[in-house]
């Protein structure tokens, strides 16, 4: 068993099951990554939105992670909802001693429109956690935050991958088009050069869940030792199939479909 993958997540929760904490552990999962988790914050949301917020205490945070830490190997681990720069400062100073892939979900906003973190946080994250990161993976209202730009076209995609990798020190960034009105593609710059990821666009409301499956998909890859630009194609198929075969549960944006994949190789 020593070659276990084992990837972490770093978020707050989800009781409907769809999002944050709740949905990497589902994608760990099946993507057979043995998932770890460390919780910034206990949110009472569903899929019509957010009810309340309770953060952990900081001591309660670094417990966590020191528990994680000091026991089990990371080979990757990934970022979601850190609502205030209390959290970033005390996470920060862990997550440097971790030798390991660094995906970064910059959660700013919930599917359903609700605030996830304090406004004077996005610059601290923007200056200090983004330079920390493998892959950070924005989507369209969040690239905007980070650059400063409006993006309304792939072009305008491209070059906020670039600015965000060269201006901002990200390792490698993947923008998400899924609020642009063509087709679903996301655009990667590596680095190197810009990679383009295309897939169908689903016309369906149960989104809930997306950008933090996507990127924990990213992550269970990334532990596995897949190459960057690899490991974001694999998980832009995975959660295609997941909005795909979307649930329709609640009574607002049901979640996206985890074991879907599972369902499409059972039908095969």
């Amino acid at each position: 068993m020593n070659n276990v993958s084992c990837a972490l997540t770093i978020a707050g929760t989800d009781p409907s099951g769809g999002a944050g904490i709740h949905a990497d552990l589902k994608t760990f999962q099946e993507l057979k990554s043995y998932g770890m988790s460390v919780i910034t914050s206990v949110v009472a949301q569903n899929t019509t939105g957010v009810q309340e917020i309770l953060h952990l205490p900081n001591e309660m945070i670094v417990s966590q992670l020191d528990s994680v830490l000091s026991d089990l190997p990371v080979h990757a681990f990934k970022t979601g909802m850190i609502a205030n720069t209390e959290m970033m400062e005390v996470i920060l100073e862990k997550i440097t001693t971790i030798n390991a892939p660094y995906v970064m979900d910059p959660v700013m906003v919930a599917t359903s429109g609700d605030a996830l973190i304090h406004v004077d946080a996005r610059s601290y994250l923007r200056e200090h956690l983004l330079p920390l990161t493998t892959i950070v993976t924005p989507n369209i209202q969040e690239a905007e935050f980070i650059t400063g730009n409006t993006i309304e076209s792939l072009s305008d995609m491209q070059d906020a991958a670039n600015q965000i990798v060269y201006k901002h020190g990200a390792g490698a960034a993947l923008v998400k088009g899924g609020h642009l009105r063509e087709e679903a593609v996301d655009i990667l710059y590596d680095g190197n050069k810009i990679h383009t990821f295309t897939s169908e666009r689903i016309h369906t409301k149960n989104t809930h869940g997306t950008g933090c499956t996507y990127s924990a998909a990213i992550t269970a890859y990334l532990s596995q030792g897949i190459p960057l630009p690899k490991a974001v194609d694999k998980a832009k198929r995975y959660v295609t199939a997941a909005i795909k075969h979307a649930l329709p549960l609640g009574k607002g944006n049901g979640p996206t479909n985890h074991f879907a994949p599972r369902m499409d190789e059972a039908r095969q």
